[in-house]
């Protein structure tokens, strides 16, 4: 694990830098090419961290490119989605943004050029005797029948497919390559399929599309990308990436150059997983706080900066490091939250408290810092009254010798305010503690009670002039480690039933003037981030972004 005050490996940044002071590259030129076809996650945060942070920090540029190559999954929302989620991460990419369908005619025209040199061919096997002819990782495949047509017959079957004259699934056209090759990526691939389907960016134009192996390196040579970054699961595609640029005349040769994906435990990046999560509601949408996508993690109440710290922090190397500690993302945020929220108290679970030596009318009104090492944030009205709310778990009826919070008979400090004494307690017919009878020191005001000591302090909120609002207390979705590990049992066994709790909370005055996506460390607690969607206008939901404790620091400082 690497600690955070020395630089994460990337050996890729460092490569690159050899190649500018060493004249084999002048300008680099990065793309981040998602396929529109979900919504990004935190892997995907990785790739534009390291794309978008290349061009930033080497002076060159970076594209945004959706790689649409197959329209029957693929939606505006989520292209709309992916370029929201890229520029709020603070990253902006050169010129338009792209896509691979602008190049879809040149693409065709290229597929024409490898007919003509017999390196190509229209196929009529089925899917299933195409997946059977390719042999296996230990036998050869063998030749299609339909291997050595004519370049005419294979041009002008080509054109009718283009044309709609088959029907999906009739025939394909694949490379003419090497069926006998150890790397089954380059035994005939397949370069266009028949789709009868409606493209986001294309309309009816086509009713063939081409493959995502064979329009992802031409669109990168034709942008003129220097590097093709992506993770290692391409390595094996990079011989038939480098085939279609040695075999086409292409504008230029980008390289391609793998890194190691992110793996977080206790979290699943696959786009089908995911998309099962939502079509079964078992999350609130693609932006469920509890998921990993950026922009649950935005609504969660991370910020773009925690996140781009966190990818920092985790480095880019060709090996597979096995699984990140989760607690290194939500260090990432805390450390960032704690420097930057504002401050302010919330009971979660209200326990009533009246102050019998204080008559109902009285109020005051203390001028408290919005952050105690921010003199740049606006200082805070908190109101005090006889009625308080103080959070029940700051209450114990048989408190052991080391409780320094609320009993009966005991002393403590409100924050920024009075000591208090516990007199009474209240319940009701079954028992449980309605409210606390107390009085208070009056001479305690920002100093310590004569003879005597009170070790605790608690949070409170004034029961006249609180803010009720609801509180979504988030954690982990799934309660193990890899919870796809295990083929033979369903991932979703592994489904978190605590992963979202709900308080009916009461907060201090000043969270009434909270907007979308402000965050504010309610003391004692954690850090909670106002919801961007509520159901009623006025109503006030906070999201728990993660609590105050910070087990990877402890670790960090171990090590």
């Amino acid at each position: 694990m690497t600690n955070e005050t020395t630089p994460a490996p990337n050996f890729i940044r460092n490569q690159v830098r050899d190649e500018i002071e060493g004249g084999q590259v002048t300008k680099i030129v990065t793309r981040f090419p998602p396929e529109p076809n979900g919504f990004l996650h935190i892997g995907h945060a990785k790739s534009i961290c390291l794309n978008f942070g290349l061009a930033e920090q080497l002076g060159g540029e970076c594209h945004l490119r959706f790689d649409d190559t197959n329209p029957a999954k693929e939606e505006q929302a989520y292209i709309d989605a992916i370029k929201e989620d890229v520029s709020w991460l603070g990253f902006h990419w050169a010129g338009p943004v792209r896509f691979a369908s602008d190049y879809f005619d040149q693409l065709y025209a290229w597929a024409q050029h490898l007919i003509r040199e017999d390196k190509a061919y229209v196929d009529d096997l089925s899917p299933d005797e195409i997946r059977e002819y390719r042999g296996t990782l230990t036998a050869p495949g063998k030749s299609s029948p339909y291997r050595e047509r004519s370049v005419d017959e294979n041009l002008g079957l080509l054109e009718r497919m283009r044309n709609g004259e088959f029907g999906e699934g009739e025939k394909v056209l694949r490379a003419k390559i090497d069926m006998a090759s150890p790397n089954i990526n380059l035994r005939d691939p397949i370069l266009y399929r028949i789709r009868h389907a409606s493209h986001h960016q294309t309309g009816d134009k086509w009713k063939i599309y081409p493959s995502y192996d064979f329009t992802h390196g031409q669109s990168d040579a034709i942008e003129g990308i220097t590097h093709s970054i992506c993770t290692l699961e391409f390595e094996d595609h990079r011989p038939l990436y480098e085939w279609f640029l040695n075999n086409l005349p292409v504008p230029s040769k980008p390289r391609q150059i793998e890194f190691a994906r992110l793996n977080l435990d206790y979290t699943l990046t696959s786009k089908r997983k995911l998309k099962l999560l939502v079509d079964e509601q078992i999350v609130d949408g693609w932006d469920d706080p509890r998921m990993p996508t950026i922009s649950g993690m935005r609504r969660r109440g991370y910020t773009p900066a925690s996140i781009r710290k966190f990818c920092e922090m985790i480095g880019v190397t060709r090996a597979d490091g096995g699984l990140v500690d989760i607690a290194m993302l939500t260090h990432a945020i805390r450390s960032d939250l704690e420097d930057n929220a504002p401050r302010a108290m919330c009971v979660l679970k209200p326990l009533k408290v009246v102050l019998t030596n204080v008559s109902e009318d009285h109020e005051e009104v203390y001028d408290v810092p919005g952050h105690p090492a921010r003199d740049d944030m606006a200082v805070r009205k908190v109101p005090f009254s006889r009625e308080l709310y103080i959070d029940q778990d700051d209450f114990m009826e048989d408190a052991p010798k080391k409780f320094f919070r609320l009993a009966p008979g005991k002393e403590v400090r409100l924050r920024n305010s009075y000591v208090i004494r516990c007199e009474d307690v209240l319940k009701n017919e079954a028992g449980d503690v309605t409210e606390l009878h107390c009085s208070v020191d009056f001479d305690t005001l920002g100093k310590n009670p004569e003879g005597r000591k009170v070790k605790g302090v608690i949070h409170w909120v004034s029961a006249a002039h609180g803010v009720p609002m609801e509180v979504r207390l988030y954690d982990n979705l799934f309660t193990v480690e890899q919870p796809d590990r295990d083929k033979d049992v369903d991932f979703l066994d592994h489904l978190n039933p605590d992963s979202l709790a709900v308080c009916h909370a009461i907060g201090e005055p000043s969270l009434a003037d909270a907007v979308s996506e402000d965050r504010f460390q309610f003391e004692r607690v954690g850090y909670f981030c106002a919801d961007r969607h509520t159901s009623k206008p006025g109503q006030l939901v906070f999201n728990r972004t993660v609590g105050l404790k910070d087990s990877w620091a402890k670790i960090k400082q171990k090590g």
